[in-house]
């Protein structure tokens, strides 16, 4: 590769467009009454770009070769983390994204998203660490006790501490109801803890003093099922009276997982021996609590996609740009690959839908902040399997395409991008697959209030499509039509979907449904783009803006038809 491996270049000019200028107003002023304002959250995204590819990304390669590693009952992490984690920490960046309620600065979740693209494009195994971290503030904000908060919530806002989360066993994947690891109670109100938890990212390492383990246990005589289920919180070390650590607690780690990337991420097998736990929230009712946790998670997933996505594409731009190979048509001698007109289309394919992810993202986790619009929370909710799943699906396409770009070079480590297709395949099935996320897009958002949330989308994709009429501009004039029978594709396969109702036909078909919405709103993005890019007509539009959505209109946005097509069709047994 021509530029070295840990090169990271933020999207910050991305940022503060999305930010300032594509959704019609200052996203970050609305959201925090004036106390933020577009302009500090691009500043926000631009110092974190720097302590990401200066701090983060540096260290991705060597922690991939390197990875976790079990010695004596301890997880040792790649050389360089440990120092790169007090960093973090010591520069405020997990204080900062903590909720205000939970003691943190309540960065608004348009920053967030920004964010979490970055710590993952730097580096995607260092960044699940405050990744799970942060999706247990936002649970043990949410339910925890008093003293709970004051003895583990504040360590985790802090950074002192790391958190995980626990629900997956051998005989217990997807279905939480089938969890056997058993809490009982001891008479002076902490619990024991036995059972066995898989796939526990970040579950055991050395780069925070303690660890916070939230686990799904059942008590004894709990009603059968996920009724039965209640949350716990479980430290590695057990914490004095005078809050300093004590002695070690009965969690063992077992084994290592040896996975197909992330490796500098510890994938952990735990034993609870008797381990102490300490009951979160109200008694069976654990799912409400995790739930709360595993939704943060969900929505992080779609920024990490699109981090490893974006920095897979970045080289793949960088090596285009150098090779020489073959005479390029219409061009002179000695053009680069990058003018070869498939590679050109490949790298206008990327680029176009990482756009729209991010911008998904954005406007996905603005909504969540609008707390007294009722109709905005709806919305916002319709969004979290569509930014988990169909983000999470679009960059195992992206991160193939790279490497198509870098044809051989792109086949071989050396080059980078191979750690970028290997560590982004985990983002479909991690936090529930993308059929579990249809599932839920199916019977939560759709079936159960009539299509109503998805009409509301449509009106107001409906309204932008009015709006690039009114601009008789070509890209916009092409944009609305395309936008527009889209729309009407949707509206035809949200239909028959009503039609199925709650059957095979619906469930056989969630996962292309939940892929034509988020195609859809990709297009709605750029659609926004386009309006934003010629509502001042004082200025020259920026052209390469243009090109993106029409680009993403003419090569993606037809997928919806195909789409709904299948969706037509419902089960074909």
């Amino acid at each position: 590769m021509p530029a070295s491996a840990a090169d990271y270049r933020p999207p910050v000019e991305d940022y503060q467009f999305l930010f300032g200028q594509a959704f019609g107003r200052d996203l970050l002023a609305q959201a925090t009454g004036g106390e933020l304002t577009a302009q500090d959250g691009v500043e926000i995204v631009a110092a974190a770009g720097d302590f990401a590819s200066s701090v983060l990304a540096p260290l991705q390669d060597a922690g991939d070769r390197e990875g976790a590693r079990l010695e004596d009952g301890q997880v040792h992490l790649p050389a360089g983390f440990a120092e790169a984690y007090r960093a973090f920490v010591e520069a405020g960046w997990i204080t900062a994204e903590a909720p205000v309620s939970a003691g943190g600065d309540g960065l608004p979740g348009a920053v967030r998203a920004g964010l979490g693209e970055i710590w993952n494009a730097s580096n995607a195994a260092f960044a699940l660490c405050w990744l799970l971290t942060a999706g247990q503030i936002h649970a043990l904000d949410a339910v925890a006790s008093e003293e709970i908060r004051r003895r583990y919530l504040t360590k985790l806002v802090s950074g002192e501490w790391t958190g995980t989360m626990n629900l997956t066993e051998p005989e217990a994947g997807t279905d939480l109801g089938a969890i056997r690891t058993i809490a009982t109670p001891r008479p002076d109100g902490s619990w024991g803890l036995r059972g066995q938890k898989i796939f526990i990212t970040w579950g055991d390492h050395d780069v925070a003093d303690n660890i916070v383990h939230l686990v799904l246990a059942r008590t004894p005589d709990a009603p059968a099922g996920g009724k039965g289920l209640s949350l716990f919180v479980v430290p590695k070390f057990l914490v004095n009276d005078d809050e300093t650590l004590g002695e070690r607690n009965a969690v063992t780690t077992v084994a290592i997982e040896h996975k197909l990337g992330i490796h500098g991420s510890p994938t952990c097998v735990l034993s609870y021996e008797d381990a102490t736990g300490y009951l979160v929230g109200e008694l069976h009712g654990g799912l409400a609590g995790m739930f709360v946790m595993m939704n943060s998670a969900r929505s992080a997933m779609g920024f990490q996609a699109t981090g490893i996505a974006d920095r897979a594409y970045q080289k793949a731009v960088d090596y285009a740009a150098e090779r020489i190979q073959g005479r390029v048509l219409d061009r002179a001698e000695g053009t680069s690959i990058a003018e070869h007109p498939d590679v050109q289309r490949l790298l206008q394919s990327m680029s176009s839908k990482i756009f729209a992810m991010r911008a998904v993202a954005v406007y996905a986790t603005d909504l969540f902040d609008r707390t007294d619009d009722a109709d905005a929370r709806t919305l916002a909710e319709l969004f979290v399997p569509i930014v988990k799943g169909w983000s999470t699906e679009e960059a195992q396409r992206i991160t193939s395409d790279a490497i198509q770009v870098c044809g051989g070079m792109g086949f071989i480590e050396e080059t980078g991008i191979a750690q970028h297709y290997r560590d982004v395949r985990i983002t479909t099935i991690y936090e529930g697959t993308t059929a579990i996320q249809a599932n839920d897009l199916l019977g939560r958002k759709v079936l159960r209030n009539g299509g109503a949330t998805v009409d509301r989308l449509l009106a107001e994709i409906d309204e932008t499509t009015a709006r690039l009429r009114a601009a008789e501009q070509p890209v916009a004039t092409r944009t609305a039509e395309r936008l527009d029978r889209a729309v009407g594709a949707t509206r035809r396969a949200t239909a028959d979907l009503l039609a199925f109702g709650a059957t095979r036909d619906a469930y056989a078909v969630a996962v292309p449904y939940l892929l034509q919405l988020g195609t859809l709103a990709g297009g709605w993005m750029h659609g926004l783009a386009v309006v934003a890019a010629l509502a001042d007509t004082t200025v020259t539009p920026d052209a390469a803006r243009l090109e993106s959505a029409d680009f993403y209109g003419a090569h993606h946005l037809p997928a919806v038809h195909a789409l709904a097509e299948t969706v037509a069709a419902g089960e074909v047994a």
